[in-house]
């Protein structure tokens, strides 16, 4: 779902706190290893394009097959090389593929200068060269990303989309591409969880906070649901203030300054982001 900036970002994000406090070289912030909940990324389609969604579980089905989704996937957790990828200009002249995104989800999607990265747009790329189409990448807020597919103003969605049901009234999902998890970053010097094992030992601690506790999320996102309380997905919900942010950076970042307590967001911007930060400090 729902959703982290590149290393430039982050360190652009941070020049104020490491010009006042130095560099430490010890981490300020880590994940707690444990996954709080189990997702499944898809693609939303145009409802309208049946052919599409028929073309896209193909070729999902061929790049797993072939080892090309693997090879995207170890450019970003492995040894391998993110490739950057150019957006044409929409051209409705044109035989093009319109991809909706929201371009701050690293490893999924994000942006080093005017080009996009991440498993979703090399996987778009990929997409658009299947099926003989110029590629254009529509970056929004990530709430506008199905509600732009749903009025056919995109032809797809590709922005770390967990399935969800409420989603659905806007696009048809493809076949599943990748499991998730939300997962919960705090301070590195907390000590808080470390004897939690199980999902259910650090919900424990959560349903125990109150009001004052507050817990910073990705708008729109799974990690909001979970905080709140979705019936449709089951969750309870926590008796806590959620805060939301546009990207999981500036969750983390208000983390660090001390006005929130938590971070709950999805497993590997989880990890990249906190890579990146500790990288920095």
């Amino acid at each position: 779902m729902k959703k982290v900036l590149s290393l430039v970002l982050a360190a652009l994000m941070l020049g104020t706190l490491l010009v006042s406090c130095g560099t430490s070289n010890e981490p300020v912030v880590k994940v707690i290893e444990i996954d709080l909940t189990e997702e499944e990324y898809a693609f939303g389609v145009d409802k309208t394009q049946p052919e599409l969604l028929e073309k896209v579980n193909a070729f999902l089905a061929e790049i797993q097959a072939n080892g090309k989704f693997e090879e995207i996937c170890n450019n970003y957790f492995g040894d391998g090389t993110p490739v950057p990828v150019t957006s044409a200009v929409e051209d409705p002249s044109k035989d093009q593929l319109v991809v909706a995104t929201n371009a701050a989800f690293e490893p999924f999607e994000y942006m080093e200068g005017d080009k996009y990265l991440g498993i979703d747009m090399e996987i778009a790329a990929a997409l658009a060269e299947y099926l003989g189409l110029e590629l254009v990448i529509s970056n929004m807020e990530f709430d506008a990303v199905c509600l732009s597919v749903g009025q056919q103003k995109c032809d797809i969605a590709m922005a770390g989309l967990t399935v969800k049901p409420d989603r659905e009234e806007y696009v048809t999902f493809s076949d599943s591409y990748y499991n998730a998890s939300q997962k919960l970053i705090v301070a590195a010097d907390s000590t808080e969880f470390d004897a939690c094992t199980d999902a259910a030992a650090v919900e424990a601690i959560l349903a125990a906070k109150d009001a004052s506790t507050i817990i910073g999320v990705q708008t729109g996102t799974t990690g909001q649901f979970y905080v709140e309380g979705d019936a449709e997905w089951g969750f309870n919900g926590f008796p806590v203030t959620c805060t939301g942010y546009k990207n999981g950076s500036m969750a983390v970042q208000d983390l660090i300054n001390g006005n929130i307590q938590y971070v709950i967001i999805d497993s590997a911007p989880a990890d990249a982001i906190t890579a990146a930060i500790n990288e920095m400090n």
